[in-house]
């Protein structure tokens, strides 16, 4: 017995050292450029140098704006999409501890009875009879000692898994972030555009009832009247349009936030929201390796390469242990006299000899592994470009605006002189006509121009990583 046990003591020191036959893991290249794209659409203003990085900025110091800021807090704490991805990586976290329980052997207490009638032509004493036995031990049963690695790839995979997720639940908060100020964003120009058309119609219906009345005195000819007419009607459903996508962008906002907001955290247009602090790319895209999206696509090609390990190591011998310690008795009330130990010890090795499901599930593992490859590789380009893309924007939207706000004021100036010049009867109705569709026009895409920066700056600021600095999660870190 000493011998066995000082054996299954070694057995115990040794399995620490055990190896793993996974292939040493080496993050893939970047297939994008090191630098960001140069050309005209990439010309940054001069200002931009001395702005801050995306990752040194947290949400609440890039969103200047208090009411939105609230608003955020509360999509942050109420979002149920987010909540979903916290619980997943709590599931993942538990998953994990089950994985690396398995290097550990489970000890268990047993106790037993057993009854049984032996027929007399059995029996040792020539006749039939009852046997009773008792027994209470504690041991270990079937414990595989991870000599070739096969538990560890495996809690090694199951903790890259679980780092993966929750890179995911922090990318489903950049996601949450932007998508809350992006549709706080799109509310109040809507709102802003409901203002515009408001005005225009009441504009309209002004021009209306004057060309009315120019027509009942002879001044005005009918067609003149049906065109003013027409563009009253024109306004007026535009009015019923805007109405009706401001109420569906409070819905949305409503939706993202997990709660209806109060009116007064909502805006009234575009012009009473601060805009977002300008920010800077850096100069080298490797940033991007710490997005956690690709984080979590990098986690997701561990997780694949330790696999590897587990299946390499179903080739070679599997070793198990069960033992046990305790007292039996046929007597309940002699169970824990002297002389009544008893003791098992049962290693057991297996040693593969064919099995071709092996070599399948070896071949699945590589493939897997080149799958998760690609995978990283394309996170890794679709950040790249849209990156690229939003800088692009970032670099040109604001001569838009200029080119844009220059077109309202000569069309504006249009509009005076052209209603000048019909009042005096000098010119047609028509060319006013034209110039109010113009100029309601030009101020419909000055709006658009204004949300379609703001939001640019919010979608940059979310593709450069959205204030995370690079962070490793670790294992037993806690998950608020």
């Amino acid at each position: 017995m000493k011998t066995k046990l000082f054996l299954f003591l070694t057995l115990i020191t040794l399995l620490p050292g055990g190896c793993t036959m996974a292939p040493k893991y080496e993050r893939p290249a970047a297939p994008v450029p090191a630098e960001w794209p140069k050309g005209a659409a990439y010309q940054a203003p001069e200002s931009a140098a001395s702005t801050p990085a995306a990752a040194e900025l947290k949400w609440r110091e890039f969103f200047t704006d208090e009411k939105l800021q609230k608003v955020i807090e509360t999509a942050l704490n109420n979002n149920r999409d987010l909540r979903l991805a916290a619980l997943n990586v709590e599931k993942a976290r538990a998953l994990y501890g089950i994985q690396r329980a398995e290097l550990l052997p489970a000890v268990n207490a047993t106790g037993s009875l057993s009854s049984q009638r032996v027929p007399a032509d059995l029996s040792t004493t020539g006749s039939a009879m009852t046997v009773d036995q008792y027994g209470v031990s504690l041991g270990i049963i079937s414990w595989e000692m991870d000599f070739f690695g096969r538990i560890r790839s495996l809690k090694d995979r199951a903790l890259e898994e679980y780092i993966s997720t929750d890179q995911a639940r922090r990318s489903a908060q950049i996601l949450l972030v932007s998508a809350v100020a992006n549709t706080y964003l799109t509310l109040a120009a809507d709102r802003e555009n409901l203002k515009l058309v408001a005005s225009t119609l009441e504009t309209q219906e002004a021009s209306y009832k004057l060309i009315r009345k120019r027509y009942d005195v002879g001044l005005a000819s009918e067609l003149d009247l049906w065109r003013a007419q027409s563009q009253v009607d024109a306004a007026r459903g535009d009015v019923a349009r805007f109405t009706q996508l401001a109420a569906q962008d409070e819905n949305a906002l409503n939706l993202l936030i997990g709660s209806p907001m109060p009116p007064a955290l909502l805006p009234s247009d575009l012009g009473s929201v601060s805009p977002p602090k300008e920010i800077s790319p850096g100069m080298s895209s490797e940033l991007l390796l710490q997005r956690p999206d690709v984080l979590a696509a990098e986690h997701q090609l561990k997780a694949a390469n330790a696999n590897i390990g587990a299946a390499r190591s179903a080739f070679f011998p599997r070793i198990s242990l069960t033992t046990a310690i305790g007292t039996a008795s046929a007597d309940l009330s002699g169970l824990f006299k002297s002389g009544q130990g008893t003791w098992i010890f049962a290693p057991q090795i297996t040693l593969p000899i064919f099995d071709a499901r092996m070599w399948s599930a070896y071949d699945v593992t590589k493939v897997e592994r080149e799958i998760s490859v690609a995978q990283y590789e394309k996170a890794i380009q679709t950040a790249f470009r849209e990156v690229a893309d939003a800088l692009a924007v970032r670099c040109t939207v604001n001569q838009q605006i200029a080119a844009q706000q220059s077109l309202v004021d000569a069309v504006a100036e249009t509009y005076r002189l052209s209603n000048a010049r019909y009042t005096k009867g000098i010119d047609s109705y028509l060319s006013v006509l034209d110039a109010q569709r113009s100029l309601y026009g030009a101020q419909q895409g000055l709006i658009a121009l204004h949300l379609f920066r703001f939001t640019n700056l919010v979608t940059l600021y979310k593709v450069l990583g959205g204030g995370y600095a690079p962070t490793s999660a670790l294992p037993d870190a806690p998950i608020k």
